[in-house]
């Protein structure tokens, strides 16, 4: 009798027992993963260990003279683009308007950029700076030339053996192979247009890049003239995401070509973790025939999660308390964070982090300020109501979150104040991100990959969504070869939001998503997958390096100034084989380009062949 209750007694423990487990189960399922806090914020530098671009050039003898003309609009209008790109390549530069001025001393730069489709207000000088080229100087023609009696005198210098008077159309362009990272295919031109000279070369001019069409109209080229070189820029656009383009192409000039490169790939997932979103669920029910809830846990996450497993992403989600629009500083803790922990705990054991977005989704914005009905976001009160909803949003991320340190953060709709960037300045000494908007539309706070005064690192995002058209694949692979950057945004809610792709639906949009970073692993397969605060440290160490070139006929010797601990270069070599790296190591990437990952202040290279 004794025997027969024990055995009962035994075997309601393990009943017991097995219910604790199903609980546990379940337990874990809601709260998600656990995670081990890892501070990615580590890469970020002391502040005093870093300097800005411009503070970097102040210091350097310029060796480029940039000549253009403020009063031909489409030089105007193209300057300040190609400012950006010679102080991001750190060319330090001597801008000359030859409508002001004509006087220069040749012999002072090593290279020579002319910003001007019109040439003939330099006059005699245009024969100057070819006979300077001759004898070992450097120019590149980075404007479509228009032709007249002053072009037709040097055409035969520029490598052109036939010419017209008329352009031709650039709707596609093919890139060589080994010229570029993501060289060896055509991309299309939006919204292209007859920007392009109709030539043809000589048979001593090597070309980068043509036309994509029967036509195959020479786009960029470079030329042997003497000594010298002699690089043409024949596609004429000069918006944003054409930089790259202008960067490779100013690397043709002399013996070898470097400049630093941030090295980085961001994917951030933005309102995320956040409560449920709104929006239209009408493609979600076509498709799926479930809840938008049930959408995200069973669907949409276990795609990003497939994707970051793939490409070795490291996501960096950015909070959302609530999606209520209250602006008078009167906060309400939310109380439902299940959906926090599930989502971000599995983020964080990924190895991604978490950022700030928001109290709620209204950007960080006073009464005066007119969006043109272009948003209906509703405005802040004053001041004190934006800093009480960002303390709030810390608390609430540090409660959700114990034990990480959240770093970054990313203005809603990628609108912010002056008055909101100050106060975060001012008050939240932990942000040390701001990741926004490259472009802007109007209302945007538009950003270059830099070091603010005040410490904060600019981050902004390149390309965005699910949708990616003609001009995200060419402004991404631009940036591959001018920051080597990449940094996506993605929206949980996009498969809600018809204008973002939705009608499409979900599977539609991840192959999308899929395909594009199958590009870009494949044409950057160095890359690093970093979250944004790592980012933001790597962005620190390119503002912060300058770079000078000796070239001697046995080496090739680089000077690095404000060297932290590492730093990455983009190095051309267009004159003979190298050897042994010293100082730094070297990984190529293209057909004579290759990606310096530089430890000491001084990196050579030696020369084993010169022609």
């Amino acid at each position: 009798m004794f025997r027969k209750k024990g055995y009962q007694f035994t075997s309601l423990i393990i009943v017991f027992g097995l219910l604790i487990v199903i609980a546990g189960g379940l337990f874990l399922e809601r709260k998600g993963i656990q995670y081990q806090v890892t501070n990615h914020d580590a890469y970020l530098l002391d502040d005093k260990k870093v300097q800005s671009k411009q503070e970097a050039l102040a210091r350097v003898k310029p060796t480029n003279l940039a000549i253009y003309d403020s009063t031909n609009k489409t030089s105007q209008a193209a300057l300040p683009g190609f400012k950006q790109i010679f102080e991001d390549m750190r060319v330090a530069t001597t801008y000359v308007d030859i409508s002001q001025e004509s006087l220069f001393n040749l012999a002072d730069y090593q290279t020579v950029t002319i910003l001007t489709p019109n040439i003939e207000p330099l006059g005699q000088r245009v024969l100057d700076i070819m006979d300077w080229v001759e004898a070992g100087g450097n120019v590149m023609f980075a404007m479509t030339l228009q032709k007249d009696t002053l072009v037709s005198l040097i055409e035969q210098k520029i490598g052109i053996d036939t010419s017209s008077y008329s352009n031709a159309l650039v709707s596609s362009i093919f890139i060589k192979k080994g010229f570029m990272l993501g060289g060896g295919q055509s991309y299309a031109i939006e919204n292209g247009y007859d920007s392009s000279w109709s030539v043809g070369l000589s048979k001593d001019a090597k070309v980068y890049m043509q036309t994509a069409d029967d036509s195959k109209v020479p786009l960029i080229w470079s030329y042997r003239l003497g000594t010298g070189r002699v690089v043409v820029d024949n596609f004429g656009i000069y918006e944003q995401s054409m930089r790259g383009f202008y960067t490779s192409s100013y690397s043709l000039l002399s013996d070898v070509g470097i400049y630093p490169v941030i090295n980085s790939s961001a994917f951030t997932l933005d309102d995320f973790p956040s409560p449920v979103p709104s929006g239209d669920a009408t493609y979600i029910s076509r498709d799926y025939n479930m809840s938008v809830s049930d959408f995200y846990t069973n669907i949409w996450w276990p795609n990003m999660v497939k994707l970051s497993d793939k490409y070795g992403l490291k996501y960096t989600g950015v909070v959302i308390e609530n999606y209520e629009d209250d602006t008078t500083g009167s906060q309400k803790r939310q109380n439902d964070t299940s959906r926090f922990t599930y989502f971000g705990n599995q983020l964080l054991q990924m190895g991604g982090e978490i950022g700030y977005h928001g109290y709620n989704h209204q950007p960080l914005s006073l009464p005066y300020v007119n969006y043109n009905g272009e948003f209906s976001y509703k405005k802040w009160k004053d001041v004190n109501a934006m800093e009480k909803s960002l303390t709030e949003l810390a608390n609430f991320t540090s409660y959700v979150f114990p034990g990480i340190r959240s770093s970054v953060y990313v203005p809603p709709s990628n609108i912010l104040s002056p008055e909101g960037r100050q106060l975060i300045a001012d008050k939240f000494p932990q942000i040390r991100v701001i990741a926004s908007s490259y472009t802007t539309l109007g209302h945007e706070y538009a950003q270059e990959f830099d070091v603010a005064k005040d410490g904060i690192v600019e981050e902004p995002r390149i390309s965005s969504g699910t949708v990616i058209d003609d001009y995200i694949k060419l402004t991404m692979l631009s940036e591959l070869n001018f920051h080597m950057v990449s940094h996506h945004f993605v929206h949980p809610d996009d498969p809600l939001d018809v204008d973002r792709g939705a009608k499409m639906g979900w599977k539609k949009m991840y192959q999308n998503i899929s395909r594009q970073f199958s590009w870009l692993y494949k044409a950057a397969p160095m890359i690093r997958n970093q979250t944004e605060s790592e980012m933001g440290g790597s962005i620190q160490r390119f503002a912060s390096v300058n770079v000078t070139k000796e070239v001697r006929q046995d080496a090739f010797v680089f000077h690095i100034d404000h060297l932290v601990d590492e730093a990455y270069f983009m190095v051309r070599i267009n004159e003979g084989d190298i050897g042994k790296t010293t100082g730094g190591s070297l990984k190529k990437v293209g057909e004579n380009l290759y990606l310096l990952r530089a430890h000491q202040a001084d990196v050579k290279m030696t020369r084993k062949t010169v022609k």
